[in-house]
């Protein structure tokens, strides 16, 4: 209820009361003015009213009230035999019109009482500025006459009109000027053509006799009609509005939503240009850094110079420095659509987040004596496609958000619902709001509020994860009146697709399931029981071709190098290898088709890739392609050294049923390098990778 609407009731009894001392005044003083002038005229009137008069009456368009003619019965009456007459009658018919429209006592007898009021105002204004009312019928047509009626009809009208549009106003919560001119103006046509008929009729009725009124009575009959077509020709341009405003609410919902999905166009757009741009750099970077790092690390190995060591050492760690820095663009730019989804419960997944997140909303602001307010409505338990790691990464990053924009406390709300198989996760808050201008950029990269406190990166990687996993990520927010991000994500429908194919041609291929692809056939080559392994190393960057040679041999492991997957089904075809070590992006065949051609000759040969690209290998291309192990560049001596010693384990297992360490999109690879975690790219930009590029 808003603060015009609880004066409603108030107000409505006030006028009431107002008009019950009216009618009893008029009661009191009508033997005194109005009692001689009675006849059965009169009363016949009064019936008239009663029964007719008020029955005979026009709905108000869109509000739906009504207006009756009896006005024109009511002013008769009032010229005739005089004011307290009109008054009684006009309450009368107050009463008897509105009980075919409402049962409602309040109603009736508010209508009733302005119905007096009115017309007891109408009565004293031409008192005072005409004298008594009953003599003007007896005077000639004059401008006095006309000049009286035209008072009537206005002073009846305007306050008629405006005690009524003010109750209607506190009921719609409406200003009274807007209630007025929309829904009551045009009514003093009514109250214009009653007036006036009431002045011919009593002026004929002074002249010639009552029976002057069943002559006019035609007159009155015209004028309702006329008022009856014109009412309805309102309703029509009332229809024809309305539709009208139909149609612009629908053209302006069309305009939003066609802005709404070219926002999120152009959103999707500058990131998939920024992706491209990022993994690009990001993967010439790593290959970059792979040299350095890994060159320094043989130098440390190779020295024994204090100062020598310490100068290698400032290198190696600005080398992990630029690989920390690649690692944030890199997080940015994860655009793969294809990742190792699984089901997620969303219920257990809000959960999650509630307790992660509890020490940011509760403990630290209350600490800074702001308290805050964390309320959920989890009402569901469906399960979506995803990675739970990376959608909790979104909620608790939109958490946190709504915690910054809480400075002075309140309230977070998690909620979701499902609708259409789709769910939907909302976070508000009641903060501090957006203005539409930081609104329509929260999406871009870079962009921040928070000064040196943010990065920008935090919603724009959000977003991506979102759409990555088929969904979408709206919000909506009002300066001091807080925000609300919505997130939706497709209803799960059992295992993903890509999962399943790439499981089955894995099992085409190799004949068993994947778990045991890699062990379950004969090896080429068999492994030195000294630990000395022959590895061929594949790759078209000279430099980390020669790095990875001395690492391996300085470990005792013979080593042969090939700068290209043509060059390497060369060797493999008249040498013998335990493992194969190879890039991805290279000229000519990249790292994927040699994978595949090697399987196809030796199913149980250990291969490994190390890539720039890292992550963006899913766990489906690994297990097709039968790669065992992924390394991320820039990879450190260490973790070469520990590749090797995993690929001469597994060669000399005596459990012929030991799998290998099958990592997921280099899971388990990046044991001592997960931090240099490569550029994530959409699966199908994989088998495109430029071959210029390694």
């Amino acid at each position: 209820m808003t603060g015009r609407q609880r004066f409603t009731d108030p107000y409505m009894w006030f006028i009431v009361a107002i008009g019950g001392a009216v009618c009893l005044y008029s009661i009191y003083a009508f033997p005194r003015v109005s009692l001689a002038r009675i006849n059965l005229a009169f009363l016949l009137l009064a019936v008239f009213l009663a029964t007719v008069g008020s029955r005979t009456a026009v709905v108000i368009p869109r509000i739906g009230g009504q207006i009756t003619v009896s006005d024109t019965f009511i002013f008769l009456t009032m010229l005739l035999y005089g004011g307290e007459a009109a008054i009684l009658l006009a309450a009368m018919d107050g009463i008897c019109s509105t009980i075919h429209s409402s049962r409602k006592s309040r109603t009736i007898f508010f209508n009733a009482a302005v119905m007096a009021c009115s017309t007891c105002l109408t009565v004293w204004t031409l008192r005072l500025c005409f004298g008594p009312i009953v003599e003007l019928p007896n005077r000639q047509i004059s401008a006095s006459f006309i000049t009286a009626i035209c008072v009537m009809a206005l002073v009846q009208y305007v306050f008629n009109s405006s005690l009524v549009a003010i109750a209607q106003a506190c009921k719609l919560g409406q200003p009274f000027w807007q209630t007025w001119r929309k829904y009551y103006l045009w009514t003093s046509l009514t109250y214009v053509a009653g007036a006036s008929a009431a002045g011919i009729i009593a002026r004929l009725v002074s002249s010639v006799g009552f029976y002057a009124l069943l002559v006019t009575t035609p007159i009155i009959a015209i004028v309702y009609l006329t008022y009856s077509t014109y009412v309805k020709n309102i309703e029509t341009s009332t229809r024809q509005a309305e539709l009208a405003e139909q149609h612009i609410e629908e053209l302006s919902r069309y305009i939003t939503e066609q802005e709404r999905i070219r926002e999120q166009f152009a959103q999707i757009e500058k990131l998939s240009a920024l992706g491209e741009l990022a993994s690009g750099v990001a993967h010439d970077f790593n290959n970059a850094l792979a040299g350095i790092l890994g060159r320094a690390q043989l130098m440390m190995m190779k020295t024994k110079d204090p100062e020598v060591l310490r100068g290698l050492q400032i290198i190696a760690k600005a080398a992990q420095d630029g690989a920390h820095t690649v690692k944030r663009i890199q997080n940015f730019a994860r655009q793969r659509r294809d990742r190792d989804f699984e089901l997620v419960a969303i219920d257990q997944l809000l959960l999650d987040v509630t307790e992660m997140t509890r020490p940011r909303w509760k403990a630290r602001a209350e600490a800074a004596n702001v308290h805050i307010t964390f309320g959920s409505r989890i009402e569901t338990d469906a399960l979506v496609m995803g990675d739970d790691s990376e959608l909790r990464e979104v909620l608790i990053n939109i958490v946190f958000n709504a915690v910054d924009a809480l400075p002075e406390g309140g309230e977070i709300t998690l909620s979701t619902m499902e609708r259409n198989e789709v769910i939907e996760i909302s976070i508000s808050d009641t903060g501090i709001g957006m203005s539409p201008e930081v609104r329509s950029r929260i999406f871009d990269p870079f962009y921040t509020t928070k000064g040196k406190a943010g990065l920008g990166l935090g919603l724009a990687v959000s977003y991506g994860i979102i759409l990555r996993h088929g969904g979408m990520i709206n919000v909506e927010s009002e300066v001091g009146r807080g925000t609300t991000f919505r997130i939706t994500l497709p209803m799960a429908k059992g295992e993903p697709k890509a999962t399943t194919e790439a499981k089955s041609i894995l099992k085409d291929a190799c004949g068993v399931p994947p778990a045991t692809a890699l062990v379950a056939l004969p090896s080429q080559a068999q492994s030195s029981q000294s630990g000395r392994i022959r590895i061929l190393v594949v790759d078209d960057e000279a430099p980390l071709r020669e790095i990875l040679r001395e690492i391996l041999e300085h470990e005792g492991h013979e080593v042969v190098l090939a700068e290209g997957g043509c060059q390497a089904l060369e060797l493999f075809a008249v040498e013998k290898f335990d493992a194969v070590f190879t890039d991805i992006g290279m000229p000519g065949m990249n790292g994927w088709e040699l994978a595949r051609s090697i399987r196809a000759r030796d199913q149980r040969i250990p291969l490994a890739i190390i890539t720039g690209w890292g992550d963006a290998v899913s766990a489906q291309e690994q297990e097709a392609a039968g790669v065992g192990w992924v390394v991320t560049k820039p990879f450190t001596a260490d973790r070469i050294r520990e590749l090797a010693q995993e690929v001469f384990r597994y060669l000399n297992s005596s459990d012929e049923s030991t799998t290998p360490p099958h990592n997921s999109a280099g899971a388990s690879s990046h044991s001592q390098a997960s931090e240099f975690s490569p550029i994530v790219l959409p699966q199908d930009e994989l088998a495109h990778i430029p071959q210029h590029i390694s």
